[in-house]
C-alpha cells in the first residue's frame, strides 16, 4: 500500500519588479527542502498579478488569481506595485490590500531577527541578540480610509482611522498565543495619550490581556516605542499595534537587521494566510540579479509553519537553520548588504546549507 501523501496547493503571485527574481529563489529553495520531507508534495500555481499585470490586461488582481487564493492552502507572493502606474485618482495600486481585506488576513506579522552583529547599525549586538516579532493590524486602521475619494484641489482632506471591537480582539488575542511561544511578553503600542481611537483599543488590550495571566502585558506610546526600538530592541518579544503604526515601525525595525531584504511576513486569518518579504518591489534593480532573496526564503519558511504538518514544520526549521548557516558567515551578502553574490548565488547557497 502506497502511503498517504499530503498535498498542500500553493498559489505563487511574483508580481512586479524584483518580486519574480526573489519568488524564483524561494521556489527553488522550497522544491530542494521537499526532498527531504516525507508524506507531503506541494503543488504550486502561478498567477500574474499587480500593476504590470493592470498594464497588460486593465486589472491588477484578475478573478482567476483571486479564486486561486481562495482555493488554496497559502499563497506565496514576491512584490505589488510600481511607482509610476498608478489609479486616476493618483494612488499606488496595492491589490495586496485588496487580498488580505479580501480574506481578512487581519494578522500581519512580521519577525525581525539578527543574523550577525555586522548586519545591524547598531553597536552590541551579536546573532540573535535582536529577536521580535510585530503584529500588525492588517484590515482597518488608518488604511481604511484608502479607498475613500477626494478632490485635490479642494480646501480639506480627511483619513478616517477605523477601530473595531471584533478586529482589535482577533489580532490582540493573535499577538498574546505568538507571545505564548516565544518569550511571554506582549507590548501594545498605540497613541492613547491623543487619540480616542486608541483609547479604544488599549482598552480592548486591556481585556485580552486578562485572558493570559501568565504573559506580561505593556503599554508603550508608538513615539516612545520608535526610540525604544533603537536604543533597547531586545527588550521586545511581541509588539502589537494598529495598521499603520505596524506598517511604519515593520520598516525602522528591518533596519536594525539589516534592511528590508532581511524582512519575511505572513498577512494571517483564520481560514487563509498569505507570506511574501515585507519589500516593495524595487524596479530600479528587478531583473539585475542583485535582490536579496533572504526575506523571500524565510516567508517560505513561515509559510510552511504555518501549514501545520508535522514534516512542513520540520521543513521549517530545516530552512530557517540553512539561512542562519549561510548568514553566519558575513562575507556571504548581496549587494543591499554591501556583498557581492547574486540573486541565485544567495539561492545556492541556502539550498547548499539544507
Amino acid at each position: 500500500m502506497r502511503p498517504f501523501v499530503k498535498t498542500f496547493k500553493i498559489t505563487v503571485l511574483p508580481g512586479d519588479g524584483i518580486g519574480p527574481d526573489v519568488t524564483r529563489e524561494a521556489l527553488r529553495v522550497l522544491e530542494a527542502v521537499k526532498a527531504g520531507l516525507s508524506g507531503v508534495e506541494f503543488e504550486c500555481e502561478e498567477h500574474a498579478v499587480g500593476a504590470a499585470e493592470y498594464l497588460r490586461n486593465g486589472n491588477p488582481l484578475p478573478k482567476s488569481a483571486l479564486e486561486a487564493c481562495r482555493h488554496s492552502d497559502a499563497v506565496l507572493l514576491g512584490a505589488m506595485g510600481l511607482p509610476d502606474v498608478r489609479w486616476p485618482d493618483g494612488k499606488e495600486m496595492t491589490p495586496q490590500l485588496d487580498i488580505r481585506e479580501e480574506f481578512q488576513l487581519y494578522a500581519g506579522l512580521r519577525p525581525i531577527y539578527l543574523f550577525h552583529e555586522n548586519d545591524s547599525p547598531l553597536k552590541g549586538y551579536e546573532g540573535g541578540g535582536i529577536d521580535f516579532s510585530i503584529v500588525r493590524e492588517s484590515t482597518e486602521g488608518l488604511f481604511s480610509a484608502r479607498l475613500a475619494q477626494g478632490d485635490p484641489d479642494g480646501d480639506e482632506m480627511r483619513d478616517v482611522m477605523r477601530i473595531t471591537r471584533a478586529g482589535s480582539e482577533r489580532v490582540i488575542r493573535f499577538a498574546f498565543q505568538e507571545a505564548m511561544k516565544r518569550r511571554k511578553r506582549v507590548t501594545l503600542v498605540d497613541k492613547s495619550n491623543v487619540l480616542p481611537s486608541m483609547v479604544f483599543f488599549r482598552s480592548v488590550f486591556d481585556g485580552i490581556a486578562k485572558e493570559f495571566p501568565e504573559v506580561e502585558a505593556e503599554r508603550v506610546y508608538v513615539d516612545a516605542a520608535a526610540l525604544y526600538l533603537v536604543n533597547r530592541p531586545a527588550h521586545f518579544d511581541v509588539m502589537v499595534t494598529e495598521n499603520m503604526f505596524g506598517d511604519i515601525l515593520s520598516d525602522l525595525a528591518a533596519g536594525l537587521i539589516g534592511g528590508m531584504g532581511m524582512a519575511p511576513s505572513g498577512d494571517i486569518g483564520d481560514d487563509c494566510a498569505v507570506f511574501q518579504p515585507s519589500h516593495g518591489s524595487a524596479p530600479d534593480i528587478a531583473g539585475k540579479g542583485v535582490a536579496n532573496p533572504i526575506a523571500t526564503i524565510l516567508s517560505v519558511a513561515m509559510m510552511l509553519e504555518w501549514l501545520g504538518h508535522e514534516e512542513t514544520r520540520r521543513g521549517a526549521a530545516i530552512v530557517t537553520n540553512a539561512v542562519k548557516t549561510v548568514m553566519s558567515d558575513p562575507s556571504l551578502r548581496t549587494p543591499d548588504m554591501g556583498g557581492a553574490l547574486s540573486t541565485s548565488e544567495m539561492g545556492d547557497r541556502v539550498i547548499g546549507a539544507l
